[in-house]
């Protein structure tokens, strides 16, 4: 058997991402699991790019916010204590609104770990 304690701000930030990205899955060794913390300022979004998974099932935990999610279809706001969660083929981006007061805090979850995500142009 194996157990991880883990404090996020423990662990180094993921360069070049466009917000406070701390990854959980490889400091657990998990395999099938994508886990991270997020931190926002006003004005940074979550992913890299709008985007989607072929496979991967998503999940956001907002800790602090609120966090908005734009998709295809209407743009979401998700309060603290809520959840948001993209199914594969579900084009979204989470974002901090530049004009929000304060930053907002999100865990993020997904399986499989490994399903590349594909750019979403809305234009499309």
């Amino acid at each position: 058997m194996a157990y991880h304690q883990i404090d996020p701000e423990d662990l180094p930030e993921t360069p070049d991402y466009p917000c406070d990205r701390r990854g959980i899955s490889d400091a657990a060794e998990l395999v099938s699991l994508h886990a991270a913390t997020y931190e926002m300022a006003p004005g940074e979004q979550l992913p890299r790019a709008y985007h989607y998974h072929e496979q991967r099932e998503e999940l956001f935990y907002v800790v602090s916010g609120p966090v908005h999610v734009e998709t295809p279809e209407a743009e979401y706001v998700v309060d603290p204590g809520e959840v948001f969660v993209a199914e594969p083929d579900s084009p979204h981006r989470a974002f901090n609104p530049a004009d929000a007061e304060t930053s907002a805090r999100v865990l993020g979850v997904g399986a499989p770990k490994t399903d590349i995500a594909h750019p979403y142009e809305p234009d499309d």
